[in-house]
């Protein structure tokens, strides 16, 4: 019966359902509000205090990805630790068995998230460039395409990181505790400590993130991110699917 239940309930659909969760409650509402409203005062900041010269297309599109960059892992976090507090775990995988379905489910769904928030960036840009054209500024639509797919690369691995410590920790406060303080304990102490200079330069994901704001990164930035994409993204991921798998629903 479980087989027949899960094949009549195709990837795509699943994705819709997680896609739908994401704003089913206050918290996940709110953060989808506050990022929309956080990357339009991004636009806004620029409009109003940036020189003429410095309001473009790149400069409103690059800094406008800065609030979902921040925020989006949060509501990735969210999307897998909810189904534990708000005890869905147990109708979840009561209709869906499978539980590695609705892990990719959520992965597809945050993948699409990231996609929808940078499509979103652009929108925004185009319209706060299209005003500041009016205003006299230099408004140029000078975008290189690097940028572009960059941005949104690095929106959804955030989202994925997100997803992977909250699947690892199944703990919405401690994951979001540990996903903003691990990594930035070990930037510092990659910045201060000189035998992990190296090391940082390969490991922590601050630093060959970096990167992917500037056009046409070099082989070796390639690398280095994926590394830290690797150890920051991938592992938790793992491992966190893992303990998704196993963890007994009560």
């Amino acid at each position: 019966m479980t087989t027949v239940l899960n094949q009549r309930i195709p990837l795509t659909r699943l994705t819709l359902v997680e896609l739908r969760k994401l704003a089913d409650t206050r918290a996940g509402l709110w953060l989808l509000i506050i990022i929309g409203v956080a990357t339009a005062g991004t636009s806004a900041i620029l409009l109003g205090w940036a020189e003429d010269a410095e309001q473009t297309f790149e400069a409103f599109f690059t800094f406008g990805l800065l609030p979902s960059a921040v925020l989006l892992p949060v509501l990735g976090i969210l999307s897998v630790t909810s189904e534990w507090s708000q005890r869905t775990a147990l109708s979840t995988f009561t209709l869906v068995p499978a539980r590695s379905r609705v892990m990719l489910a959520k992965l597809a769904a945050g993948t699409l998230v990231g996609i929808a928030a940078t499509m979103a960036t652009g929108l925004f840009a185009a319209v706060a460039n299209v005003i500041a054209g009016l205003l006299g500024a230099d408004a140029s639509w000078s975008l290189d395409s690097s940028l572009v797919w960059q941005g949104l690369l690095l929106q959804v691995v955030f989202v994925l990181m997100g997803i992977g410590f909250g699947a690892l920790l199944l703990s919405t406060p401690l994951a979001i505790v540990i996903y903003f303080a691990l990594p930035t304990v070990w930037t510092i102490l990659g910045e201060m400590i000189s035998g992990l200079r190296t090391a940082s330069e390969w490991l922590d994901l601050n630093v060959t993130s970096a990167v992917m704001t500037e056009p046409d990164m070099t082989g070796g930035e390639w690398a280095r991110f994926g590394v830290s994409v690797a150890v920051w993204v991938v592992l938790p991921l793992v491992l966190g699917t893992l303990r998704v798998l196993r963890r007994e629903v009560s």
